[in-house]
């Protein structure tokens, strides 16, 4: 296999401006084509991109090795396991699914087809996102260590995510709440309880989370909050020190590329555990369906 041939589902904000780009601009990968449910969008995609602008969802799952997901989550809990049952590997988006049941329909899928998978958690991919985690490295942080993250944005007051309806409905838990405890969790131990949770309209996300080592964190979230620009910050103090990661990644196509490159390792070697794979997306998902229960909305 020289090149990857992967089919691109959607062509939203995400699709045209990280996902397109970042597979015709790959090495080992190519843009094999496009499919979206209106066709337009898929049209103009590979006129820029390069790639066929398929006339199903079939009809890419016929042309392809792996499958790139750009969609709304409950459109990816639909369509992600019928790719995984024909043998296609899958970069999915964040969240899974739409709900709970429907994520753990998506990983029984990809187990049950032995496909590999990844999931665009983009920061894990950033070199000084790595390098904050290397450094608390040692293991799961204990009762002396707590965390704290805030993610802040106005991204629903205005710009190219304010007309996504299933941002509008889910808000900030669902859409960048996985980013926030996949940094927790890999930096503090894994998320073992949520202690307390507030959700205060229209959206502003408040809870408090215990780890495995028994490091404590808490975390604020909104995307509707008039900040420009965004306000992100994640901290851990403890015996080891203070450590603050208060940065995004400038690139996101740059850390898009470094995910295609561990996947296509991982499928070039017959793994099934890709980077940031899909079991990594349901035990977040897992530990925000416990948020939004705690939260009582």
């Amino acid at each position: 296999m020289d090149q990857l041939r992967i089919g691109l589902v959607g062509a939203g904000p995400w699709g045209r401006g990280v996902h397109a780009p970042g597979i015709a601009g790959h090495p080992r990968a190519e843009l094999a084509g496009v499919w979206t449910r209106r066709p337009e969008p898929a049209r103009e995609l590979v006129a820029e991109h390069g790639g066929e602008a398929f006339g199903s969802f079939e009809a890419l799952l016929d042309a392809v090795d792996a499958v790139a997901f750009a969609v709304p989550p409950q459109v990816q809990g639909e369509l992600a396991p019928h790719a995984a049952a024909a043998g296609r590997h899958l970069v999915l988006d964040k969240p899974l699914a739409d709900s709970l049941p429907a994520a753990e329909q998506v990983e029984a899928a990809v187990a049950a087809a032995g496909v590999c998978s990844t999931t665009m958690l983009t920061m894990r991919f950033d070199p000084a996102v790595r390098a904050w985690l290397a450094g608390l490295s040692g293991g799961p942080a204990g009762a002396d260590t707590v965390g704290s993250a805030r993610w802040l944005s106005g991204a629903l007051l205005g710009g190219p995510y304010a007309g996504s309806g299933w941002r509008a409905e889910r808000g900030a838990l669902l859409d960048i709440g996985p980013h926030v405890v996949d940094l927790l969790d890999a930096a503090l131990g894994e998320v073992r309880d949520v202690e307390w949770a507030r959700l205060d309209a229209p959206d502003l996300w408040r809870f408090g989370l215990v780890h495995a080592g028994g490091a404590h964190s808490t975390v604020t979230l909104s995307l509707r909050l008039p900040v420009d620009p965004t306000e992100v910050e994640v901290t851990a103090f403890g015996a080891a020190g203070r450590h603050v990661l208060a940065t995004r990644p400038a690139d996101p196509v740059a850390c898009y590329g470094v995910l295609l490159d561990e996947f296509v390792d991982a499928v070039r070697a017959g793994r099934v555990d890709g980077p940031q794979n899909v079991r990594r997306a349901l035990h977040l998902q897992r530990v925000l369906a416990a948020v939004q229960r705690t939260s009582g909305s």
